[in-house]
C-alpha cells in the first residue's frame, strides 16, 4: 500500500521544529561530544566515541529523511467545503453498537508518530470514514472480521 502524501498544517510545523531542533541542538552537541571523545587518544575501545559518532550518523540520516519529507509533503489546509463531512484532517467522534466510543482524527502517515489519537488516511478504519456524514454506519473491513462503527460528530481545526 502506497503511503499518502499529505499533511496536516499543524504536522508540517511540527516536522520543521524536529528538524530545527536536530540540526541547531542536538547536531552541534553531539558534534561536540564527538570531538571530546576523539580528543582522548586511543578510539579503538572508547565508548563514548563509538556511541556519539552513532548517534551523528542516525541525526544526520533524520535530518535528511525530513528535509526530503518536508519538500515532499502536500499540506492540506482547512477548507468550508470540508464541513459535514469526514475528509483529511477531521477529528471523528464514533460509537459502536456496544457503547464504546472513539475519538481520532485522520491524517498523513507522517504525522502517527507520538499522537495516539491518530489514524492514518491509508488505513481500513479511515478509508471506511471518508466522505461520511454524522449519522453514517460504516463497516470497517479487518483481515479478522468487519466492525461496525455509528458516526456521532465531525470537527476541523480552523
Amino acid at each position: 500500500m502506497m503511503k499518502t502524501l499529505m499533511i496536516t498544517p499543524e504536522g508540517l510545523e511540527k516536522l520543521k521544529a524536529e528538524l530545527d531542533h536536530l540540526w541547531r541542538i542536538e547536531r552541534p552537541d553531539t558534534t561536540q561530544k564527538v570531538n571530546w571523545a576523539a580528543s582522548l587518544g586511543d578510539r579503538s575501545e572508547n565508548a563514548d566515541y563509538h556511541y556519539n559518532k552513532k548517534r551523528l550518523r542516525e541525526i544526520d540520516k533524520r535530518i535528511l529523511y525530513l528535509r526530503k519529507c518536508i519538500d515532499d509533503l502536500k499540506v492540506i489546509n482547512y477548507s468550508p467545503y470540508q464541513e459535514g463531512k469526514v475528509m483529511f484532517g477531521a477529528w471523528v467522534e464514533i460509537e459502536n453498537n456496544s457503547g464504546l466510543k472513539n475519538r481520532l482524527r485522520i491524517v498523513g502517515g507522517e504525522e502517527l508518530i507520538g499522537a495516539k489519537d491518530y489514524i492514518s488516511m491509508d488505513s481500513p478504519m479511515a478509508q471506511a470514514l471518508l466522505k461520511k456524514e454524522v449519522g453514517d454506519e460504516v463497516v470497517v473491513k479487518t483481515p479478522l472480521r468487519n466492525f461496525v462503527w455509528r458516526i456521532v460528530k465531525i470537527e476541523y481545526q480552523k
